[in-house]
């Protein structure tokens, strides 16, 4: 059975990496031929957080992908992330993917208000249905939450399956605490473009507790350069240290604005945090209600007093941070891990081939 992923990224785009090369060691464990290729490579998301655009390199990422739907033999079944050709409508898409190969097609993020809520009316017409057709021609849609889910079953999607972003728990031992500091850490993991939009404002209004509590705010990834002050450190992120440098905070902040957007976010650094054995504090927008347990696993807060208050209670109290962190721990190895969902999601997999086959 060949399987060809089509992701978005490479391994530097989290939701590539996460949602599906991460099981390539299930998918082949599980009997599958898999096969990758990414529409976009690692230049392409450092120039983007970088703030610059190579068009001339962009026609050759387009050139690339139409290269691998002609590729030869044809694979048994195509893991397509989002779409297959970006900003390009349905019916294009279409005649050039290969004709009779059942396609799974995953979600993590609400990629289709990318389309149907641009500020651009020609846009909105000719793009604003896409994600729906490719939702519908899809064999199996996989989603990361119930939001993206009801999106692809009101698209008429025939098959749905919520599959959340895991974490693998071998990158993610519990280890001893290290040694006392002299400072706790308040700590956050994004891009420069989430950081701007979602935790600066955040660290900005949480500047009094922290400095009260003598405090710091680590912001992982926030920038492609370190930057250090008085009570925030920007580190740069690296997939090799990314679970340490989790580690080295004592809790795990994730903010949202209660937007669509938003909603249809599949709480990933939560899921880190507490896989860290961090408590955690969350905006109650989309899945987050679901995987933050209120007073038990960490706290949801709504309003700057909320986010304020829940973050006091943490710093000043060290055995239910310690308690909270438990509780999260057990709650991804329960739901949230690659080794509960690599087995499964090969089997869905290996599934939708056999179905096509016997059709």
């Amino acid at each position: 059975m060949r399987l060809l992923i089509l992701s978005r990224y490479s391994r530097l785009g989290a939701s590539s990496r996460l949602r599906t090369l991460n099981y390539r060691p299930a998918l082949e464990d599980a009997g599958l031929h898999v096969e990758h290729a990414a529409f976009f490579d690692d230049r392409y998301l450092t120039d983007l957080y970088a703030g610059k655009k190579n068009y001339f390199r962009l026609m050759r990422y387009y050139a690339n992908r139409l290269r691998t739907l002609r590729r030869r033999p044809r694979p048994d079944l195509i893991w397509l992330e989002y779409e297959a050709l970006p900003w390009l409508p349905w019916w294009q898409e279409k005649a050039l993917l290969p004709t009779g190969v059942p396609i799974v097609s995953d979600y993590d993020d609400a990629i289709f208000h990318r389309y149907d809520r641009h500020r651009l009316g020609a846009v909105r017409s000719l793009l604003g249905q896409k994600i729906d057709k490719v939702m519908r021609h899809s064999a199996l849609v996989t989603a990361g939450n119930a939001y993206l889910a009801d999106r692809a079953r009101a698209a008429g999607a025939p098959k749905v399956e919520v599959v959340p972003t895991v974490v693998d728990l071998d990158r993610y031992p519990l280890l001893p605490g290290d040694a006392p500091r002299t400072a706790l850490r308040v700590g956050w993991v994004g891009t420069p473009e989430t950081w701007a939009g979602f935790a600066k404002p955040l660290y900005q209004t949480l500047l009094p507790v922290l400095h009260a509590e003598q405090a710091v705010f680590r912001a992982v990834g926030a920038s492609l350069t370190p930057e250090t002050d008085a009570r925030l450190e920007i580190v740069t992120w690296r997939e090799s240290e990314e679970a340490e440098l989790i580690r080295s905070l004592d809790v795990g902040v994730m903010p949202l604005p209660d937007t669509p957007w938003a909603r249809g976010k599949c709480g990933y650094k939560l899921i880190q945090y507490m896989a860290c054995g961090l408590p955690v504090i969350a905006s109650p927008v989309g899945v987050n209600s679901d995987i933050v347990e209120h007073g038990v696993n960490g706290f949801l807060a709504s309003t700057d007093e909320e986010w304020s208050e829940a973050l006091q209670t943490l710093l000043r109290d060290p055995a239910l941070r310690s308690r909270m962190g438990r509780e999260g721990r057990r709650k991804v190895e329960r739901e949230f891990s690659l080794q509960v969902w690599g087995p499964r999601v090969a089997d869905m997999m290996r599934d939708q081939v056999v179905e096509t086959r016997s059709a």
